[in-house]
């Protein structure tokens, strides 16, 4: 008789975890999922038509290993890339300087030949310094098979960020350009050089803050225009109490350093990209970019992996949360035994399984324990903070900021550092992918801010809470409010593990919770971790692979995530 895996969760860790245990073990998964949605944050809202991707998900990745997962369900739809039609058919994508060209073969076998289930190669991606501008024949290639399903399928996107500040678009990441020379002003310009300098010859030694991580890296003036505030928004306290940790694990491996010498670069003449080049001709390679995007949304995808599951004989319990754990000692060892949830009617279930993976928040997960919880721990877990999330999706006829050419605004995500507004980010829907927009005709944008549960804001009515959105946005002078046509409200608890509060102890707490041999802790919340999705999926292939190996090393999960110079997205 097979053995079986309880998982708590069916956002990406989970949905992987079962993925892959069906594909390489005979363990069967059983999935319990609170929400009566797949995909956790990586869900996809549907509303009249309209679709909303929570927070917005790039679908590119340093690990090869995620990259040929994702391609093997939903293949990139490359067909109109290819130069020559009976040739392999590539296009390129790349994401903050990395970049990968697909393959997709004229001939393909029965059978795709990407399972995903291959070692984790941490050398397999490394990054390209901004100013190194990678020629496109170095570029790593990646081979995936072609679409059969015309909707199954991953878009190639363009990408463009930007700040919205002083009422003006800043590049994202900061580049010293012409236009952000002439944006900021020679008064403005001036501070942010001569701090930088300062920053450089007199480091904050040791870097014990967010604060003092940002100012040793982009100096105390432009930290002060473009980093204290939107920082602030998303995490609700101030930078000098965040721990340096998140600016480690968040923000890529960039500096005013790296800024300058691509602006003299660009200045002097430097080289011209190749002919295959997926970024606009002439256009910095870390501001548009492309990336691989579901067609429908990122809940698309996960959609998809639950079907799977379910073919191969795993279970997805949707409207169950789990509010009891039981646990055993024998001889030294612990272990959990089984697990009981609840639905919303009332009824209860018990669960038990030979294996446990965890995604629900570790603060809950503790609390819903039976077994002798040393007061420390205790401690710790309780003061975990977790900080919030709201959507307020806008449909629009028209927004009053444009492109040059008149044309919709080709950003994907502007950065919201106006002080005036608690408004911190700013989706365009209809760039992400044309699909999620019913009418392509309206522009359908989604206004995110971050906060408590027990915030006022929070506990706002939805149609209160879309009057204040609207009025926001027309006050910064993105749309008129009487264009505004519809707005759809999604909270979204616990979407962000805080790295203040009990965090600087949380050394206690996870040992307490790796002591349980059968409990293995994947994905944001299950491991208190900033990661994102691929991150996520990484740590629940890596307790497959352990259990296909006969050991799981919990040192090496806990180790996903922790380099410096890689990540998706600053959010």
């Amino acid at each position: 008789m097979g053995k079986t895996a309880v998982i708590i969760g069916a956002g990406p860790a989970g949905l992987t975890a079962g993925l892959e245990l069906l594909r390489r073990t005979d363990i069967k998964p059983i999935l319990l999922e609170a929400s009566e949605e797949i995909g956790g944050i990586s869900r996809t809202i549907k509303y009249k038509g309209n679709r909303m991707d929570i927070g917005g998900h790039r679908f590119f990745s340093k690990s090869d290993r995620v990259m040929e997962w994702w391609m093997e369900l939903m293949p990139p739809d490359v067909g109109d890339t290819a130069s020559e039609p009976d040739e392999n058919q590539t296009t390129e994508i790349s994401y903050q300087g990395k970049k990968r060209v697909v393959a997709v073969p004229a001939h393909l076998q029965e059978e795709p030949v990407l399972r995903g289930a291959g070692p984790i190669d941490h050398h397999a991606a490394e990054e390209t310094e901004l100013e190194d501008e990678p020629d496109p024949e170095d570029a790593e290639m990646l081979v995936t098979v072609a679409p059969h399903d015309p909707d199954l399928v991953m878009l190639i996107r363009p990408r463009k960020s930007r700040i919205y500040y002083l009422r003006k678009f800043f590049d994202y990441p900061i580049t010293l350009t012409g236009t952000t020379l002439k944006n900021l002003g020679l008064v403005r310009t001036f501070r942010v050089g001569t701090s930088y300098m300062k920053s450089r010859v007199s480091q904050i030694t040791p870097e014990k803050s967010l604060e003092d991580f940002l100012i040793n890296r982009f100096g105390r003036q432009l930290y002060l225009t473009f980093f204290k505030s939107y920082t602030e928004k998303v995490w609700g306290t101030p930078c000098n109490e965040i721990s340096a940790e998140w600016g480690a694990q968040r923000i890529k491996g960039l500096s005013l350093t790296t800024a300058v010498k691509h602006f003299v670069k660009k200045a002097l003449g430097g080289k011209k990209k190749g002919h295959g080049d997926v970024a606009q001709k002439g256009t910095d390679t870390s501001l548009i970019e492309r990336f691989m995007y579901p067609k429908f949304g990122p809940g698309q995808l996960w959609e998809h992996v639950a079907d799977q599951i379910c073919e191969k004989g795993g279970e997805i319990h949707m409207r169950w949360k789990v509010d009891r754990i039981h646990c055993s000692v024998e001889s030294g060892v612990k272990r959990i035994v089984s697990i009981d949830a609840v639905n919303e009617n009332g009824e209860r279930q018990t669960f038990a399984g030979d294996y446990f993976f965890s995604t629900m928040p570790m603060r809950e997960l503790v609390g819903a324990m039976d077994a002798p919880i040393p007061d420390n721990v205790r401690e710790v877990s309780a003061g975990l903070q977790y900080r919030d999330f709201i959507t307020v999706g806008l449909l629009a006829d028209r927004l009053k900021v444009k492109e040059p050419d008149g044309g919709l605004l080709k950003d994907t995500w502007i950065y919201v550092q106006e002080p005036d507004v608690i408004l911190g980010r700013l989706q365009i829907f209809n760039n992400w992918s044309p699909y999620l927009v019913a009418d392509p005709t309206k522009v359908w944008i989604g206004l995110e801010y971050f906060c408590y549960d027990t915030d006022d804001l929070w506990k706002m009515p939805d149609e209160e809470l879309k009057k204040f959105a609207i009025a926001e946005v027309a006050k910064i002078g993105i749309l008129n409010a009487e264009d505004v046509l519809d707005g759809h409200v999604v909270r979204v608890p616990k979407t962000y593990p805080a790295y203040f509060g009990t965090y600087d102890r949380f050394e206690e707490l996870r040992e307490f919770t790796d002591g349980f041999e059968n409990l293995f802790l994947v994905g944001r919340n299950g491991m208190h971790k900033y990661n994102n999705q691929d991150h996520s999926m990484l740590t629940a292939m890596t307790v497959v692979d352990g259990l296909v190996a006969g050991h799981v090393d919990k040192t090496a999960l806990w180790g996903i995530n922790t380099e410096q110079e890689y990540h998706e997205e600053k959010k």
